[in-house]
């Protein structure tokens, strides 16, 4: 009965030694979203993601109409990533124009160490430290891609700034949408137009 219990702790001592060796290893959750701006919805049609040798997936986003910068962004629609993708495939219709873009997004190498590098954020009690452990695609009219890290709004970094390829499709897919998009937005578009540089 003794030797029974003896080895029983033995395990115990094992498996809490082996739970604190997992513990110490990098359990960051990683997340990537989508943002658009204010007015510029998009639908986003296919988000592909792929880490060579480990997993290739899609990620469903669908409509994105918020938030490219200002006290809500750069944020939008997304989820956790496991793991982290190396490469990106993301296609979109744009409400405003009309139009289908695509762009293959490359992660650099060293995009995830600097991820990793601590950031100082706020809470409602103190100032805190961590990784910038969400990257957001920005997608702009004129097919601007912009790239942020953060783990805060107002702490991002801009890593990458690229440009979609406009690509054909059939506008008529999404006739019932856009007559939604227009009602809510159309007045600002008459007034401000749809810019396709400057993002």
């Amino acid at each position: 009965m003794i030797r029974n219990i003896l080895a029983m702790g033995i395990v115990a001592v094992a498996l809490l030694g082996s739970g604190c060796s997992t513990w110490s290893k990098d359990d960051t959750s990683w997340y990537i979203d989508v943002a658009a701006p204010k007015h510029y919805e998009v639908w986003v049609t296919d988000m592909f993601l792929e880490k060579s040798g480990e997993r290739s997936w899609r990620q469903p986003i669908g409509t994105v109409g918020c938030c490219w910068k200002g006290p809500h962004g750069p944020s939008g629609a997304g989820a956790e990533v496991d793991p982290f993708p190396e490469l990106i495939l993301i296609n979109w219709f744009s409400f405003a124009e009309q139009k289908y873009y695509t762009k293959i997004i490359q992660v650099p190498p060293d995009l995830l160490d600097r991820m990793r590098e601590p950031a100082t954020y706020v809470t409602q009690v103190d100032v805190r430290s961590g990784p910038r452990d969400t990257m957001t695609i920005g997608l702009a009219p004129g097919g601007t891609v912009v790239v942020w890290i953060s783990n805060q709004i107002g702490n991002e970094i801009e890593v990458m700034r690229m440009q979609a390829t406009e690509v054909p499709g059939d506008p008529s897919r999404f006739t019932e949408r856009t007559k939604g998009y227009l009602e809510r937005n159309g007045d600002y578009l008459r007034e401000h137009g749809v810019p396709m540089e400057g993002w």
